[in-house]
Protein backbone atom coordinates (compact mmCIF):
# COMPACT_ATOMS: atom_id res chain seq x y z
CA UNK A 1 0.00 0.00 0.00
CA UNK A 2 1.45 3.34 -1.20
CA UNK A 3 1.89 5.88 1.77
CA UNK A 4 -0.15 9.52 0.63
CA UNK A 5 1.66 11.98 -0.99
CA UNK A 6 1.04 14.37 1.81
CA UNK A 7 3.10 11.95 4.23
CA UNK A 8 5.76 11.32 1.53
CA UNK A 9 5.97 14.89 0.87
CA UNK A 10 6.65 15.20 5.06
CA UNK A 11 9.41 12.38 5.01
CA UNK A 12 11.50 14.07 2.57
CA UNK A 13 10.86 17.42 4.59
CA UNK A 14 12.42 15.87 7.58
CA UNK A 15 14.96 14.17 5.49
CA UNK A 16 16.16 17.57 4.27
CA UNK A 17 16.17 19.13 7.54
CA UNK A 18 18.45 16.20 9.37
CA UNK A 19 20.64 16.95 6.38
CA UNK A 20 20.78 20.01 6.09
CA UNK A 21 21.83 19.92 10.29
CA UNK A 22 23.90 17.37 9.69
CA UNK A 23 25.63 19.58 6.98
CA UNK A 24 25.83 22.81 8.82
CA UNK A 25 27.86 20.67 11.72
CA UNK A 26 30.33 18.75 9.70
CA UNK A 27 30.67 20.76 6.52
CA UNK A 28 33.39 23.58 6.88
CA UNK A 29 30.70 25.90 4.88
CA UNK A 30 27.96 24.88 7.27
CA UNK A 31 27.06 28.13 9.96
CA UNK A 32 27.30 25.69 13.11
CA UNK A 33 30.86 24.38 11.77
CA UNK A 34 31.66 27.85 11.33
CA UNK A 35 30.65 28.85 14.33
CA UNK A 36 32.14 26.74 16.47
CA UNK A 37 35.90 27.58 14.90
CA UNK A 38 34.71 30.83 16.11
CA UNK A 39 34.60 29.96 19.48
CA UNK A 40 37.60 27.83 19.48
CA UNK A 41 39.42 31.08 17.92
CA UNK A 42 38.53 33.21 20.88
CA UNK A 43 39.40 31.10 22.99
CA UNK A 44 42.72 30.00 21.81
CA UNK A 45 43.55 33.56 23.81
CA UNK A 46 41.44 33.56 26.70
CA UNK A 47 44.60 32.30 28.49
CA UNK A 48 47.17 34.48 27.13
CA UNK A 49 45.55 37.47 27.98
CA UNK A 50 43.94 36.13 31.22
CA UNK A 51 47.74 35.34 32.97
CA UNK A 52 49.68 38.58 31.08
CA UNK A 53 47.76 41.16 33.73
CA UNK A 54 47.90 38.43 36.86
CA UNK A 55 50.83 40.52 37.95
CA UNK A 56 48.93 43.82 37.50
CA UNK A 57 45.91 42.34 39.58
CA UNK A 58 48.54 40.93 42.70
CA UNK A 59 51.07 44.06 41.73
CA UNK A 60 50.93 45.14 45.81
CA UNK A 61 51.28 41.77 47.33
CA UNK A 62 54.54 41.06 44.67
CA UNK A 63 55.68 44.03 45.85
CA UNK A 64 55.40 43.43 48.87
CA UNK A 65 56.92 39.74 49.36
CA UNK A 66 59.76 39.91 46.48
CA UNK A 67 60.44 43.55 48.09
CA UNK A 68 60.52 45.22 44.70
CA UNK A 69 60.37 48.68 43.78
CA UNK A 70 57.82 49.90 40.81
CA UNK A 71 60.72 49.70 38.48
CA UNK A 72 61.26 46.31 39.45
CA UNK A 73 57.54 45.57 38.96
CA UNK A 74 57.43 46.83 35.44
CA UNK A 75 60.31 45.19 34.36
CA UNK A 76 57.50 42.16 34.37
CA UNK A 77 56.00 43.61 31.53
CA UNK A 78 58.99 45.43 29.69
CA UNK A 79 60.44 41.23 29.85
CA UNK A 80 57.28 40.36 28.01
CA UNK A 81 57.71 43.04 25.26
CA UNK A 82 61.31 43.15 24.70
CA UNK A 83 61.42 39.84 23.34
CA UNK A 84 58.71 40.43 20.13
CA UNK A 85 60.46 43.25 19.40
CA UNK A 86 62.46 40.93 17.41
CA UNK A 87 60.14 37.40 17.22
CA UNK A 88 56.81 39.32 16.53
CA UNK A 89 58.22 39.97 13.17
CA UNK A 90 60.19 36.63 12.84
CA UNK A 91 56.94 34.90 14.22
CA UNK A 92 54.44 35.91 11.93
CA UNK A 93 57.32 35.36 8.97
CA UNK A 94 57.77 31.42 10.07
CA UNK A 95 54.53 31.54 10.14
CA UNK A 96 53.44 32.67 6.51
CA UNK A 97 56.61 30.64 5.11
CA UNK A 98 58.19 27.64 7.39
CA UNK A 99 55.52 26.90 10.19
CA UNK A 100 51.88 27.70 8.84
CA UNK A 101 48.95 28.72 10.86
CA UNK A 102 48.35 25.39 12.71
CA UNK A 103 51.43 24.13 13.23
CA UNK A 104 52.78 28.16 14.54
CA UNK A 105 49.59 28.25 16.88
CA UNK A 106 50.80 24.91 18.82
CA UNK A 107 54.47 26.10 18.79
CA UNK A 108 53.50 29.52 20.34
CA UNK A 109 50.74 28.44 22.54
CA UNK A 110 52.91 26.20 24.17
CA UNK A 111 55.73 28.89 24.48
CA UNK A 112 52.78 30.92 26.46
CA UNK A 113 51.79 27.52 29.00
CA UNK A 114 55.39 26.98 29.51
CA UNK A 115 56.45 30.63 29.97
CA UNK A 116 53.74 31.18 32.76
CA UNK A 117 54.90 27.82 34.40
CA UNK A 118 58.49 29.45 34.71
CA UNK A 119 56.88 32.72 35.87
CA UNK A 120 54.73 30.33 39.07
CA UNK A 121 57.85 28.34 39.72
CA UNK A 122 59.96 31.78 40.48
CA UNK A 123 57.10 33.30 42.78
CA UNK A 124 57.39 30.13 44.88
CA UNK A 125 60.93 30.08 44.90
CA UNK A 126 61.03 33.99 45.39
CA UNK A 127 63.36 33.96 42.89
CA UNK A 128 62.85 37.77 41.07
CA UNK A 129 65.44 36.08 37.84
CA UNK A 130 63.39 33.37 37.03
CA UNK A 131 59.98 35.38 37.23
CA UNK A 132 61.35 37.13 34.51
CA UNK A 133 62.86 34.29 32.23
CA UNK A 134 59.09 33.07 32.25
CA UNK A 135 57.34 36.05 31.78
CA UNK A 136 60.45 36.18 28.91
CA UNK A 137 59.24 33.30 27.46
CA UNK A 138 55.41 34.13 28.21
CA UNK A 139 56.34 37.25 25.72
CA UNK A 140 57.82 34.49 23.11
CA UNK A 141 54.72 32.50 22.53
CA UNK A 142 52.01 35.09 23.66
CA UNK A 143 52.26 37.94 20.95
CA UNK A 144 53.03 35.59 18.16
CA UNK A 145 49.96 33.54 18.97
CA UNK A 146 48.19 36.50 18.29
CA UNK A 147 49.79 37.24 14.90
CA UNK A 148 49.04 33.07 14.38
CA UNK A 149 44.99 34.44 15.56
CA UNK A 150 44.64 37.16 13.16
CA UNK A 151 45.77 35.16 10.63
CA UNK A 152 42.93 32.62 11.36
CA UNK A 153 40.27 35.17 11.19
CA UNK A 154 41.13 36.23 7.78
CA UNK A 155 41.62 33.02 6.16
CA UNK A 156 38.48 31.89 7.72
CA UNK A 157 36.33 35.19 8.14
CA UNK A 158 37.76 37.87 5.32
CA UNK A 159 34.83 39.87 3.76
CA UNK A 160 32.03 41.67 5.11
CA UNK A 161 31.86 40.18 8.82
CA UNK A 162 35.54 40.54 9.50
CA UNK A 163 35.52 43.54 11.78
CA UNK A 164 33.15 41.65 13.75
CA UNK A 165 35.43 38.62 14.01
CA UNK A 166 38.29 40.60 15.06
CA UNK A 167 35.97 42.50 17.29
CA UNK A 168 34.60 39.33 18.92
CA UNK A 169 38.16 38.23 19.14
CA UNK A 170 39.10 41.67 21.04
CA UNK A 171 36.20 40.61 23.09
CA UNK A 172 36.95 36.81 24.54
CA UNK A 173 40.83 38.31 25.05
CA UNK A 174 39.76 40.98 27.13
CA UNK A 175 36.99 38.87 29.20
CA UNK A 176 40.08 36.91 30.01
CA UNK A 177 41.94 39.78 31.38
CA UNK A 178 38.51 41.16 33.25
CA UNK A 179 37.64 37.60 34.48
CA UNK A 180 41.73 38.07 35.96
CA UNK A 181 41.16 41.76 37.99
CA UNK A 182 37.81 40.03 39.18
CA UNK A 183 38.89 36.78 40.49
CA UNK A 184 42.89 36.70 40.99
CA UNK A 185 42.60 38.94 44.67
CA UNK A 186 40.12 37.37 45.78
CA UNK A 187 41.63 33.49 44.73
CA UNK A 188 44.54 34.84 46.76
CA UNK A 189 42.76 35.57 49.99
CA UNK A 190 40.91 32.52 50.13
CA UNK A 191 44.07 30.59 49.29
CA UNK A 192 46.29 33.16 51.46
CA UNK A 193 44.55 31.54 54.41
CA UNK A 194 46.01 28.12 54.41
CA UNK A 195 49.06 28.91 52.54
CA UNK A 196 50.20 32.65 53.73
CA UNK A 197 53.49 34.72 52.14
CA UNK A 198 55.02 33.38 49.33
CA UNK A 199 53.56 29.92 49.08
CA UNK A 200 49.95 30.96 48.63
CA UNK A 201 51.22 33.86 45.98
CA UNK A 202 52.88 30.60 44.13
CA UNK A 203 49.74 28.52 44.12
CA UNK A 204 47.50 31.23 42.74
CA UNK A 205 49.36 31.85 39.84
CA UNK A 206 49.52 28.23 39.40
CA UNK A 207 46.02 28.38 39.56
CA UNK A 208 46.10 30.80 36.81
CA UNK A 209 48.08 28.70 34.66
CA UNK A 210 44.87 26.28 33.77
CA UNK A 211 43.30 29.23 31.57
CA UNK A 212 46.33 28.49 29.39
CA UNK A 213 45.89 24.54 29.83
CA UNK A 214 42.36 25.32 28.64
CA UNK A 215 43.42 27.55 25.27
CA UNK A 216 45.92 25.08 24.73
CA UNK A 217 43.35 22.10 24.02
CA UNK A 218 41.41 24.44 22.14
CA UNK A 219 43.94 25.60 20.10
CA UNK A 220 44.73 21.58 18.73
CA UNK A 221 40.82 21.40 18.71
CA UNK A 222 41.00 24.91 16.14
CA UNK A 223 43.69 23.24 13.86
CA UNK A 224 41.75 19.57 13.02
CA UNK A 225 39.03 21.67 12.29
CA UNK A 226 41.46 24.00 9.73
CA UNK A 227 43.35 20.49 8.48
CA UNK A 228 39.01 19.23 7.30
CA UNK A 229 38.63 23.24 6.01
CA UNK A 230 41.59 23.31 4.01
CA UNK A 231 40.79 19.67 2.64
CA UNK A 232 37.33 20.49 1.59
CA UNK A 233 37.20 24.53 0.91
CA UNK A 234 40.80 25.13 -0.17
CA UNK A 235 42.18 22.00 -1.77
CA UNK A 236 41.22 23.22 -5.51
CA UNK A 237 41.11 26.91 -4.75
CA UNK A 238 44.65 28.09 -3.61
CA UNK A 239 46.32 30.15 -5.76
CA UNK A 240 50.04 29.95 -5.45
CA UNK A 241 51.69 32.52 -4.70
CA UNK A 242 55.80 34.27 -4.42
CA UNK A 243 57.25 32.63 -1.91
CA UNK A 244 57.33 35.13 1.31
CA UNK A 245 60.84 37.01 2.11
CA UNK A 246 61.98 38.37 4.94
CA UNK A 247 63.39 41.74 2.09
CA UNK A 248 59.38 42.37 1.12
CA UNK A 249 58.66 44.64 4.31
CA UNK A 250 60.82 47.22 2.82
CA UNK A 251 58.12 46.85 -0.17
CA UNK A 252 55.13 47.28 2.53
CA UNK A 253 52.80 50.21 1.76
CA UNK A 254 53.30 53.17 3.25
CA UNK A 255 50.07 53.75 4.81
CA UNK A 256 50.83 50.29 6.95
CA UNK A 257 53.71 51.99 8.58
CA UNK A 258 51.52 55.29 9.18
CA UNK A 259 49.05 52.55 10.84
CA UNK A 260 52.01 51.09 12.92
CA UNK A 261 52.33 54.28 14.45
CA UNK A 262 48.80 54.88 14.93
CA UNK A 263 49.33 51.01 16.97
CA UNK A 264 52.60 51.80 18.73
CA UNK A 265 51.95 55.49 20.22
CA UNK A 266 47.79 54.39 21.59
CA UNK A 267 48.82 51.13 22.96
CA UNK A 268 51.58 52.74 25.28
CA UNK A 269 48.51 54.98 26.54
CA UNK A 270 46.35 52.36 27.80
CA UNK A 271 48.46 48.99 28.51
CA UNK A 272 51.15 50.34 30.62
CA UNK A 273 48.57 52.92 32.66
CA UNK A 274 46.59 49.59 32.65
CA UNK A 275 49.48 47.85 34.75
CA UNK A 276 50.18 50.61 37.37
CA UNK A 277 46.53 51.28 37.71
CA UNK A 278 46.37 49.26 40.66
CA UNK A 279 48.15 51.45 43.15
CA UNK A 280 47.38 54.66 40.67
CA UNK A 281 43.66 54.76 42.12
CA UNK A 282 45.24 53.42 45.83
CA UNK A 283 47.11 56.52 45.91
CA UNK A 284 45.40 59.20 43.64
CA UNK A 285 41.82 58.50 44.19
CA UNK A 286 41.90 56.55 48.14
CA UNK A 287 40.88 53.45 46.76
CA UNK A 288 40.98 49.97 48.90
CA UNK A 289 42.56 46.81 46.57
CA UNK A 290 39.69 45.33 45.82
CA UNK A 291 37.89 48.70 44.57
CA UNK A 292 41.38 49.37 42.45
CA UNK A 293 41.08 46.28 40.55
CA UNK A 294 37.61 46.55 39.67
CA UNK A 295 38.08 49.76 38.05
CA UNK A 296 40.94 48.86 36.17
CA UNK A 297 39.22 45.92 34.73
CA UNK A 298 36.18 48.21 33.46
CA UNK A 299 38.42 48.84 30.37
CA UNK A 300 38.86 45.21 29.73
CA UNK A 301 35.15 44.42 30.55
CA UNK A 302 33.37 47.19 28.21
CA UNK A 303 36.00 46.22 25.28
CA UNK A 304 34.68 43.20 25.96
CA UNK A 305 30.95 43.20 25.62
CA UNK A 306 31.21 46.56 23.10
CA UNK A 307 33.74 44.96 20.78
CA UNK A 308 31.49 42.33 18.79
CA UNK A 309 28.75 45.36 19.00
CA UNK A 310 30.85 47.85 17.15
CA UNK A 311 32.77 45.45 15.08
CA UNK A 312 29.58 44.71 13.31
CA UNK A 313 28.70 48.20 13.08
CA UNK A 314 32.38 49.13 11.28
CA UNK A 315 31.25 46.49 9.14
CA UNK A 316 28.14 47.96 8.06
CA UNK A 317 29.05 51.73 8.12
CA UNK A 318 32.71 51.16 7.15
CA UNK A 319 34.63 54.63 7.55
CA UNK A 320 37.16 52.77 9.29
CA UNK A 321 39.56 56.12 9.80
CA UNK A 322 36.84 58.23 11.53
CA UNK A 323 36.28 55.62 13.78
CA UNK A 324 40.01 55.75 14.66
CA UNK A 325 39.87 59.25 15.34
CA UNK A 326 36.97 58.27 17.71
CA UNK A 327 38.67 56.10 19.47
CA UNK A 328 41.73 57.72 20.05
CA UNK A 329 40.07 61.02 21.11
CA UNK A 330 37.76 59.57 23.44
CA UNK A 331 40.99 58.04 25.36
CA UNK A 332 42.67 61.60 25.50
CA UNK A 333 39.56 62.92 26.94
CA UNK A 334 39.67 60.10 29.39
CA UNK A 335 43.77 60.61 30.19
CA UNK A 336 42.41 64.09 30.97
CA UNK A 337 39.67 63.73 32.96
CA UNK A 338 41.85 61.47 35.71
CA UNK A 339 44.81 63.84 35.81
CA UNK A 340 42.74 67.42 35.52
CA UNK A 341 39.12 66.56 35.86
CA UNK A 342 39.38 64.43 39.30
CA UNK A 343 35.60 65.51 40.31
CA UNK A 344 34.44 63.44 37.59
CA UNK A 345 34.12 60.00 38.97
CA UNK A 346 36.76 57.88 37.83
CA UNK A 347 34.24 54.78 36.96
CA UNK A 348 32.96 57.52 34.12
CA UNK A 349 36.64 58.29 32.80
CA UNK A 350 37.93 54.37 32.68
CA UNK A 351 34.04 53.87 30.50
CA UNK A 352 34.98 56.24 28.26
CA UNK A 353 38.40 54.65 27.99
CA UNK A 354 36.81 50.80 27.11
CA UNK A 355 34.25 52.42 24.78
CA UNK A 356 37.48 54.19 22.98
CA UNK A 357 39.78 50.74 23.22
CA UNK A 358 37.46 48.79 21.54
CA UNK A 359 36.53 50.77 18.94
CA UNK A 360 40.15 51.45 18.15
CA UNK A 361 41.01 47.93 17.54
CA UNK A 362 37.82 46.85 15.92
CA UNK A 363 38.31 49.69 13.34
CA UNK A 364 42.46 49.85 12.81
CA UNK A 365 43.73 46.09 12.82
CA UNK A 366 41.40 44.83 9.61
CA UNK A 367 42.85 47.94 8.01
CA UNK A 368 45.65 45.96 7.81
CA UNK A 369 44.48 43.12 5.66
CA UNK A 370 43.49 46.24 3.08
CA UNK A 371 46.69 47.66 2.84
CA UNK A 372 48.94 43.94 2.71
CA UNK A 373 48.53 40.89 -0.04
CA UNK A 374 47.05 37.85 1.54
CA UNK A 375 49.59 35.49 1.76
CA UNK A 376 52.28 38.48 3.49
CA UNK A 377 49.91 38.92 6.55
CA UNK A 378 51.11 36.86 8.83
CA UNK A 379 54.46 38.71 8.55
CA UNK A 380 52.71 42.05 8.08
CA UNK A 381 51.29 41.29 11.30
CA UNK A 382 54.64 39.90 12.77
CA UNK A 383 55.94 43.44 12.08
CA UNK A 384 52.63 45.21 13.46
CA UNK A 385 53.87 42.69 17.15
CA UNK A 386 56.90 43.97 16.94
CA UNK A 387 56.50 47.61 16.66
CA UNK A 388 53.55 47.44 19.36
CA UNK A 389 55.82 45.41 21.78
CA UNK A 390 58.72 47.42 21.29
CA UNK A 391 57.25 50.89 22.34
CA UNK A 392 55.70 48.76 25.48
CA UNK A 393 58.86 47.53 26.14
CA UNK A 394 60.96 50.81 26.20
CA UNK A 395 57.63 53.05 27.44
CA UNK A 396 56.38 50.65 30.47
CA UNK A 397 60.00 51.30 32.07
CA UNK A 398 59.73 54.79 31.26
CA UNK A 399 56.59 55.07 32.75
CA UNK A 400 58.27 53.35 35.73
CA UNK A 401 60.82 55.59 35.78
CA UNK A 402 58.60 58.49 35.61
CA UNK A 403 56.81 57.33 38.63
CA UNK A 404 59.57 57.14 41.10
CA UNK A 405 60.70 60.00 39.97
CA UNK A 406 58.08 62.27 39.01
CA UNK A 407 54.63 60.85 39.88
CA UNK A 408 51.51 59.72 38.60
CA UNK A 409 50.54 63.57 36.81
CA UNK A 410 53.44 63.92 34.80
CA UNK A 411 53.18 60.28 34.13
CA UNK A 412 49.23 61.18 32.57
CA UNK A 413 51.00 63.95 30.85
CA UNK A 414 53.57 61.83 29.32
CA UNK A 415 50.21 59.18 28.04
CA UNK A 416 48.26 62.12 26.33
CA UNK A 417 51.68 63.15 24.39
CA UNK A 418 51.81 59.84 22.90
CA UNK A 419 48.13 59.92 21.72
CA UNK A 420 48.67 63.26 20.32
CA UNK A 421 50.76 61.32 17.73
CA UNK A 422 48.83 58.70 17.41
CA UNK A 423 46.01 61.36 16.35
CA UNK A 424 48.04 63.25 14.25
CA UNK A 425 49.01 60.12 12.32
CA UNK A 426 45.57 58.77 11.93
CA UNK A 427 44.96 62.31 10.35
CA UNK A 428 47.41 62.34 7.81
CA UNK A 429 46.47 58.73 6.78
CA UNK A 430 43.09 60.10 6.17
CA UNK A 431 44.15 63.22 4.10
CA UNK A 432 45.89 60.97 2.04
CA UNK A 433 43.44 58.33 1.48
CA UNK A 434 40.71 61.15 0.76
CA UNK A 435 43.39 62.33 -1.68
CA UNK A 436 44.14 59.37 -3.06
CA UNK A 437 40.29 58.13 -3.30
CA UNK A 438 41.57 55.00 -2.06
CA UNK A 439 39.36 52.60 0.24
CA UNK A 440 40.52 52.73 3.87
CA UNK A 441 37.76 55.54 4.82
CA UNK A 442 34.92 54.12 2.32
CA UNK A 443 31.77 52.74 3.12
CA UNK A 444 31.63 48.94 2.43
CA UNK A 445 29.86 49.11 -0.98
CA UNK A 446 32.10 51.53 -2.19
CA UNK A 447 35.30 49.89 -1.17
CA UNK A 448 33.80 46.60 -2.89
CA UNK A 449 33.35 49.03 -6.30
CA UNK A 450 36.49 50.33 -6.07
CA UNK A 451 38.50 47.09 -6.02
CA UNK A 452 36.29 45.34 -8.40
CA UNK A 453 37.23 48.43 -10.92
CA UNK A 454 40.90 48.17 -9.77
CA UNK A 455 40.78 44.19 -10.52
CA UNK A 456 38.88 45.44 -13.80
CA UNK A 457 41.32 47.99 -14.77
CA UNK A 458 44.64 45.00 -14.26
CA UNK A 459 42.44 43.21 -16.00
CA UNK A 460 42.93 45.22 -19.44
CA UNK A 461 46.57 46.38 -18.59
CA UNK A 462 47.53 42.61 -18.36
CA UNK A 463 45.96 42.03 -21.45
CA UNK A 464 48.58 43.19 -24.14
CA UNK A 465 50.84 40.37 -22.78
CA UNK A 466 48.25 37.52 -23.39
CA UNK A 467 47.76 38.48 -26.89
CA UNK A 468 51.80 39.04 -27.09
CA UNK A 469 52.12 35.36 -25.31
CA UNK A 470 50.03 34.07 -27.79
CA UNK A 471 51.18 35.17 -31.23
CA UNK A 472 54.51 33.83 -29.66
CA UNK A 473 53.20 30.13 -28.81
CA UNK A 474 51.52 30.52 -32.20
CA UNK A 475 54.82 31.60 -34.30
CA UNK A 476 56.76 28.95 -32.44
CA UNK A 477 54.53 25.91 -33.14
CA UNK A 478 54.73 26.48 -36.61
CA UNK A 479 50.74 28.03 -37.32
CA UNK A 480 49.72 30.78 -38.46
CA UNK A 481 49.05 33.99 -36.08
CA UNK A 482 47.11 33.99 -33.50
CA UNK A 483 44.88 37.01 -33.09
CA UNK A 484 42.36 37.37 -30.02
CA UNK A 485 39.34 39.60 -30.53
CA UNK A 486 38.03 41.20 -27.42
CA UNK A 487 35.89 43.56 -29.36
CA UNK A 488 32.45 43.32 -28.00
CA UNK A 489 30.65 42.47 -31.34
CA UNK A 490 29.04 39.32 -29.33
CA UNK A 491 29.39 37.83 -26.05
CA UNK A 492 32.82 36.25 -26.13
CA UNK A 493 36.19 37.10 -27.59
CA UNK A 494 36.68 34.78 -30.49
CA UNK A 495 40.01 33.18 -31.38
CA UNK A 496 40.93 33.87 -34.98
CA UNK A 497 43.29 32.45 -37.37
Amino acid sequence: MEEPVETQEENISQQDSSTGLIHSMTHPSGFIFRFVGLLLLCFVGFGSYFCYDNPAALQDYIQEDLNLTKAQYTMLYSVYSWPNVFLGFVGGFLIDSVFGIRMGSNIYMSLTLIGQLCCSTGVWMGSYWMMLLGRFIFGLGGESLAVAQNNYAVLWFKGRVLNMVFGLQLSFARIGSTVNFMVMEDLYNSVEKSYPGIDGLAITFYLATLTCVFSFICCLLLGFMDIKTERVLRLHNTIPSDPVKMSDVKYFNKKFWLLNVVIVFFYVAVFPFIAVGKTFFMEQFNMSPSDANRICSIVYLISGFASPALGFIIDRTGRNLLWIITGVSLTMVAHACLTFFTWINPYISMSCMGIAYSILASSLWPLISLVIPEHQLGTAYGVCSALQNSGLAMFTSIVGFIIDHWGYTWCEIFFISNLSIALIATFIIFLWDLCQGDVLNLSPSARLQHQQRALNKKAVQTWPSVVWQAKAFSNLVGIKTMVLDGTNNDSEGQLKF
